[in-house]
């Protein structure tokens, strides 16, 4: 223990974490400041030595938006991700129960990153409770790396109803799940995924840059997915054996893909002969053979899971037509 790092007032504080940015050390922090009616607020300052600060602190953050305040009045757990031109800060907001939330700061690459005019904060929350994963108040996030994939590391509960203060409830578990980014460069973090195996993204090999989605429940390659949730999956183990696998809904985790008649929706499972064929498929090698998987109903050997061109999902028979073969090849991300 090398002591207490010093700012300006002796107060509540927590929280610290130190980046990097073009040649400069900064610390970044959650602090209660005397004279401001709130629990605590985000402050900068650049370090002289890696145990003190080098210059005063400014504050970039304070509780004011309704999901800032729920409980108690909190800005904190400040994390730092540079990148697309940006330095962006996730920070938890509100009581630490089902309120608990993630909010977003976004300053320039290039900005004087002690000037608060340099950091816009987002209106809305960008990770929040999901009652379909049975995933509530999350935050208090970090990131890391795993390769070129950036990771978000937070922790959240399995159960909403907690006895007494939030602050005692022990049960507030780690988790990890891929950072994603949208078209405009922001980070996007969907809905915390819950238990379960890995999450992908299906991408046809012709056509990279759209993803299968659902949209009112039908299945779609869009390049437009404004919900990351929606574009989100886990293969698992399917419903006629344990050579299929069943293709589940992230967001809505009752439900899987399953035909309805040549096209494919998100349906709630159901203990049934029928929907254990229509929802069933054998994940082999991909048929345009580029390092894709193709997914072929398990009840029907000769129709695959392909994309018809103009945005539907479609059950097809592709047999040796090149175009073919490739709409029916998706890659994993």
């Amino acid at each position: 223990l090398k002591g207490q790092v010093v700012t300006a007032w002796d107060t509540f504080t927590l929280d610290a974490t130190t980046f990097e940015h073009r040649g400069k050390r900064y610390f970044l922090w959650a602090q209660s400041e005397p004279g401001i009616a709130t629990n605590s607020n985000l402050y900068i300052a650049e370090m002289a030595t890696p145990l003190e600060l080098g210059s005063a602190p400014v504050r970039i953050a304070v509780p004011t938006l309704p999901w800032e305040v729920q409980g108690f009045k909190v800005n904190e757990g400040p994390a730092v991700l540079i990148r697309n031109g940006r330095v962006f800060v996730t920070f938890s907001a509100s009581a630490t129960d089902a309120r608990y939330c993630m909010g977003l700061l976004t300053a320039d690459e290039n900005a004087n990153l002690l000037d608060a005019r340099s950091w816009t904060k987002s209106p809305n929350p960008v990770f929040t409770t999901n009652d379909a994963t049975r995933q509530y108040g999350p935050g208090h996030n970090s990131f890391t790396t795993v390769g070129d994939q950036d990771v978000l590391v937070y922790h959240a509960r399995d159960y909403r109803d907690i006895t007494g203060d939030p602050l005692f409830d022990p049960n507030r578990h780690t988790r990890v799940q891929k950072v994603h980014w949208n078209d405009d460069g922001t980070p996007g973090f969907g809905v915390p995924v819950g238990e379960g195996g890995p999450v992908v993204r299906l991408s046809p090999v012709d056509s990279p840059r759209l993803v299968v989605r659902h949209r009112d429940y039908r299945l779609r390659v869009d390049g437009d997915v404004r919900e990351l949730g929606d574009s989100q999956f886990r293969l698992v183990d399917g419903f006629l054996g344990a050579d299929t696998t069943a293709v589940q809904s992230v967001n809505f985790p009752d439900r899987y893909a399953r035909v309805d008649g040549v096209s494919l929706r998100v349906d709630p499972y159901e203990d049934s002969d029928a929907y254990g064929r229509t929802a069933s498929f054998v994940r082999v090698a991909g048929l345009a053979g580029r390092d894709g998987v193709s997914l072929r109903l398990a009840a029907d050997p000769a129709r695959y899971v392909a994309h018809d061109g103009v945005g539907r999902l479609v059950l097809t028979a592709p047999g040796n037509d090149r175009g073919a073969r490739e709409r029916a090849t998706f890659r994993l991300g």
